[in-house]
């Protein structure tokens, strides 16, 4: 299974907080512009629509807010 996860432009900055998840999560992004992804100890990217993104568990991670809505499919593996 995944969830589908919305975060809107106009969120609160201080909701996308440095994070670990517990489980290795596959990110795709079905939405969105501007937004980037910020790894621990790594400068932010930009992330791009249509692409996935790997993200292993309990490593330290944010979004950063981007021009309008961002929707992911998250998938726990």
């Amino acid at each position: 299974g995944y969830k589908l996860r919305t975060f809107s432009e106009h969120v609160d900055e201080e909701e996308l907080v440095w994070h670990r998840d517990k489980n290795d999560r596959e990110i795709k992004i079905l939405e969105g512009v501007g937004w980037q992804l910020q790894m621990d100890n790594e400068e932010p990217v930009e992330i791009v629509e249509g692409y996935s993104y790997s993200i292993n568990k309990m490593e330290y991670h944010r979004l950063i807010k981007g021009s309008d809505t961002l929707v992911l499919r998250i998938v726990e593996v």
